[in-house]
């Protein structure tokens, strides 16, 4: 078998700040072909509701659905997933379902206020969204660990409506995906997906409500639409291809590093699997666990794709530089396997997720570590974080002046509003002077 050909590059090169900007660049929901037939599919589910998500679905599912009754999967379907599934695997889904939970609890902000001295009371109200939609991928791309990491943060956070379309190509469910929606809580299920799913949750149709936000991983037309509808509802975030970082000191095992990277160039061609080490040796040890490790691998050509198109070995002078390289970055998923992961979590500024430590893999933060894995991708982790409740909870302030508050704060607006010609703004607060 013809070994992999992964990119190798040196941090210390004068070119190498370009190098790593061609190695990251991705600009997957820029094609204005699709940006356009996305829009057509909205504005047709816009005017025409449920005949428009049944002609898409039949259309590009291979269906035969001619009522829109048959779009909702029933609730019985959902629990009969949850009993028939094997202990093992039912077993699985609790404990994770258990651990994500509570991690979510950790992060659920609650209401505040506090009495100024003369009476005035400032705070801000935790409110719940009223209702939230959760795509799930079907066919191949079939992930209950996804229904469990979108959907128990928007229960934990109070949402009293979870709405869940998920695709299924020739009409066949993955029994799987029911079973998690049950045990997460999901309220309703329709059988539908693509750009059509996104715009019917995004302005409901007869039989599919209206959502205030739409979370959950897609392909490229989920992405697109989801980009389309952003306004009419919020969005979690444009998600691209999954990643991974390694920052490795040349100490842990090499087919375990290897196999780390496996896990995510595993998940599509376009996926991304970076190893960044201060020994060159140790580099050249990870290519051989790369090359020798890759026959045993069901989906070693989807691998091999990945790690030849945007796979890539970084050779820096040290831990330190290694962090510099990795806040340039900001991956998705962050491996620290070094001999103290903490000092040097110290300097990473930007990821997604941080490993640390080598007996932290990755592949334990997407099902059961506890921590969400809807993470910021294409060095979004600048500015952005993972899902979490919060994103599915929203802020009100609250301001109640006393009279004596009134009266000191009118007499404040007062001065800035006409400073900025504002009469009626400052006869508003006049109003209330004593």
């Amino acid at each position: 078998m013809i070994n992999i050909t992964i990119k190798k590059l040196n941090a210390s090169d004068a070119n190498f700040t370009t190098q790593l900007q061609d190695l990251l660049a991705w600009n997957e929901t820029d094609d204005l072909a699709i940006h356009q037939r996305v829009l057509d599919i909205i504005s047709d589910v816009r005017k025409n509701g449920d005949a428009a998500v049944i002609e898409y679905t039949n259309r590009f599912d291979h269906c035969t659905i001619s009522m829109a009754s048959e779009l909702e999967i029933p609730n019985e379907k959902l629990k009969a997933a949850w009993n028939s599934l094997p202990a093992e695997q039912s077993h699985a889904l609790e404990q994770a379902a258990q651990r994500i939970r509570l991690y979510a609890e950790k992060q659920k902000m609650e209401s505040w206020q506090y009495t100024e001295a003369d009476g005035t009371v400032l705070g801000q109200k935790i409110t719940p969204l009223d209702r939230v939609g959760l795509y799930v991928p079907g066919g191949k791309a079939a992930y209950p660990s996804s229904v469990l990491m979108n959907a128990i943060p928007a229960k934990v956070a109070g949402v009293p409506e979870l709405i869940m379309v998920v695709p299924t190509p020739n009409g066949e469910t993955n029994e799987l995906v029911l079973a998690a929606a049950y045990l997460a809580g999901v309220d309703r299920a329709f059988a539908i997906g693509g750009a059509q799913a996104v715009a019917a949750l995004a302005y409901g149709t007869q039989t599919i409500p209206a959502v205030a936000k739409i979370v959950g991983p897609g392909n490229m037309y989920v992405a697109t639409a989801k980009k389309l509808v952003f306004g009419q509802v919020g969005i979690d975030m444009i998600a691209g291809p999954s990643e991974i970082l390694i920052i490795c000191d040349g100490k842990t095992n090499p087919d375990w590093i290897a196999m780390d990277l496996f896990s995510q160039a595993e998940h599509d061609e376009d996926a991304q699997s970076i190893l960044i080490s201060n020994d060159a040796a140790y580099l050249e040890a990870v290519e051989a666990s790369i090359n020798a490790l890759l026959p045993t691998m069901e989906r070693a050509e989807i691998i091999r794709t990945s790690l030849t198109n945007r796979g890539a070995l970084i050779l820096v002078e040290n831990l330190e530089q290694a962090a510099e390289v990795a806040n340039i970055i900001a991956p998705e998923h962050l491996e620290l396997s070094v001999e103290n992961p903490e000092s040097l979590c110290e300097k990473i500024r930007h990821a997604g997720a941080i490993f640390m430590g080598r007996y932290t893999a990755e592949a334990l933060g997407d099902y059961c570590a506890g921590p969400n894995h809807v993470l910021p991708t294409s060095s979004t982790a600048r500015f952005s974080s993972p899902l979490g409740v919060y994103d599915f909870q929203k802020r009100s302030s609250l301001i109640n002046c006393s009279a004596k508050g009134a009266n000191t704060l009118g007499k404040i607006a007062s001065t800035l509003a006409r400073g900025e010609s504002l009469t009626a703004h400052a006869r508003s607060a006049e109003y209330r002077f004593k």
